[in-house]
């Protein structure tokens, strides 16, 4: 049955989450947006970072007003004062970084994606799971109060059957961001990519067909790529994502019983509406839209809450929903001659 009213998001205020500390492991872009993030909306505590150098260490450090600077990333991990450490390096560097952290004994958020393929991300997930630890992939979007909101409409089987997910994600880059370095893994796929791709993954499950075109860069990198994939009740998921120019970002889910449409940019915070098949019902979820800032802070509570109480992953992006995406994102790259060499 149709629902008369979304329910309201469960999502605990981010500052009753127990206060950790921690390690950040990597200077850049990301991981600054994290910390501005973090210190406004929750108690946790950015104890210390780590870099290639003590000097950019140090430096960081005095920008951010951190406590402790590591010269290496193995100094950081080595860090027994630490909680939990949070890898913002670039992709090529997640596999090796977050395998040294998790050596070492630290529970770990890695920012998307995990890794490169699969098999590098199966590794990962393989040793903390021996080791008992904590691992999440930072997908901050499912941590958002508005898709606690939606996980519970998607829950109730209000939407029937999912018969098809469309989606899309494009921006402009400058010719000197890490994206157009092959080196780096760049292109859209392992970016942009993973938002629309991770939806598609966690409503319909495993590709059974998959088609899609993409458009090579003089860079070396892909510059866009589209995909039709169909699961194996033959229901079907869009992608289209662009390094050349700003899209809507916007999504929709077509259910039996019913349609999700967002009303801006589906992996930010904003509003959405649910409405029935025959459109007699409309159901809006309003609050306003925000960028990195107004939502990063809710995976670093729900980090927090996890480790706290002994968990060894995080309910909001489960370890097998990321491994999913990654045998997603390993097929499109076979379909569409992707290849990471010469990310090494």
């Amino acid at each position: 049955m149709f629902p008369t009213a979304l329910p309201p998001s469960r999502v605990p205020d981010p500052m009753d989450a127990p206060p950790l500390r921690w390690g950040i492991l990597g200077s850049g872009w990301i991981a600054e947006q994290f910390i501005r993030s973090v210190r406004a909306h929750t108690r946790q505590d950015i104890a210390a970072v780590g870099s290639r150098s003590q000097d950019k260490a140090d430096a960081f450090a005095r920008e951010w007003g951190i406590g402790t600077a590591h010269g290496s990333y193995e100094a950081l991990v080595a860090d027994d004062s630490l909680d939990v450490i949070y890898v913002a390096t670039p992709h090529n560097m997640h596999h090796p970084h977050v395998m040294m952290a998790l050596e070492a004994g630290r529970n770990v958020l890695v920012e998307k994606p995990m890794a490169l393929d699969h098999a590098q991300a199966a590794e990962m997930v393989a040793l903390a799971r021996a080791k008992g630890l904590f691992l999440c992939e930072a997908l901050w979007t499912y941590f958002l109060p508005k898709f606690d909101v939606l996980q519970q409409v998607f829950d109730s089987g209000a939407l029937g059957e999912i018969k098809s997910v469309h989606t899309e994600y494009g921006e402009y880059f400058t010719r000197d961001h890490r994206i157009f370095d092959a080196r780096l893994a760049g292109g859209p796929l392992l970016d942009l990519g993973t938002y629309p791709l991770s939806l598609i993954s966690k409503l319909l499950g495993p590709a059974k067909q998959l088609v899609g075109l993409k458009q090579d860069d003089p860079s070396g990198v892909h510059g866009q790529l589209s995909v039709i994939m169909a699961n194996a009740a033959g229901n079907q998921g869009v992608m289209s994502t662009t390094l050349y120019g700003l899209t809507p970002t916007n999504a929709a889910i077509v259910g039996t019983g019913g349609t999700v449409r967002f009303g801006s940019e589906f992996n930010l915070p904003g509003p959405f509406e649910v409405i029935s098949a025959d459109t007699t019902t409309r159901l809006r979820h309003d609050e306003p839209v925000g960028r990195h800032f107004e939502g990063l802070f809710y995976e670093a509570a729900a980090v927090a809450r996890c480790i706290a109480e002994g968990k060894a992953e995080a309910p909001q992006r489960p370890l097998d929903a990321t491994l999913q995406m990654m045998r997603l994102i390993d097929e499109i790259r076979e379909v569409l001659g992707i290849s990471w060499a010469a990310a090494g």
